[in-house]
């Protein structure tokens, strides 16, 4: 059963996703999340409370997510590959917002970042075995995520993007419908072979 305190947080967490932390105002979250700005301060009477909350559900959601990947059935780099695609999850979404929020050097954001991207990278050191090995597949998960996360339209990032009308910054402009796509299907396939060859060599 959801309560109004997740709500709350589900409201907060968007708005930073969406419009950074200038944006997520206490009366902003209020507004979203439906309740009286007195609903919202029964249950985070300050704006650094809901930030540390939302520090602690990341920080819970990570810890059950490598659980998951500690025991999948495909392993670990598999997973992570596999996994490496945001699809709004609870997860997904906690993630990018408190990244947003460890852009302003809040330090318990910047903490649980950092925490959490060595976690995924000490699991998956611990299952491959070689450090160098486990680096580069966290890298190339990374890097679909990342590419993932800048192809959703619904959510804001601080990335500094080219545009793609100006000659100068060698972007090239996008081709009329059609907008990128998370990488899938047959492509996927074929990425985590690649992995699959990785991970052997450190067998």
């Amino acid at each position: 059963m959801r309560t109004s305190r997740t709500t709350i947080l589900e409201a907060y967490a968007r708005l930073l996703a969406d419009e950074g932390e200038r944006g997520a105002t206490m009366d902003a979250t209020a507004r979203l999340a439906g309740v009286s700005k007195g609903g919202l301060l029964y249950h985070f009477p300050s704006k650094e409370s809901l930030a540390e909350a939302l520090c602690e559900h990341l920080e819970e959601l990570v810890q059950a997510d490598a659980q998951t990947m500690r025991t999948a059935p495909e392993g670990a780099a598999r997973y992570y590959i596999r996994t490496s695609s945001f699809e709004g999850t609870d997860l997904d979404r906690t993630l990018v917002a408190v990244a947003r929020l460890s852009r302003t050097d809040h330090p318990r954001a910047v903490e649980v970042s950092r925490w959490a991207s060595e976690l995924w990278l000490s699991v998956l050191v611990d299952a491959i075995g070689d450090a160098d090995v486990a680096r580069a597949v966290k890298l190339v998960g990374d890097g679909l995520y990342y590419e993932a996360l800048l192809s959703d339209p619904e959510v804001g990032t601080d990335v500094d993007r080219p545009d793609p009308g100006d000659p100068s910054t060698g972007a090239v402009p996008p081709v009329a419908g059609a907008p990128r796509q998370a990488i899938g299907g047959r492509d996927l396939e074929g990425l985590l072979r690649v992995i699959d060859r990785l991970t052997d060599l450190a067998g």
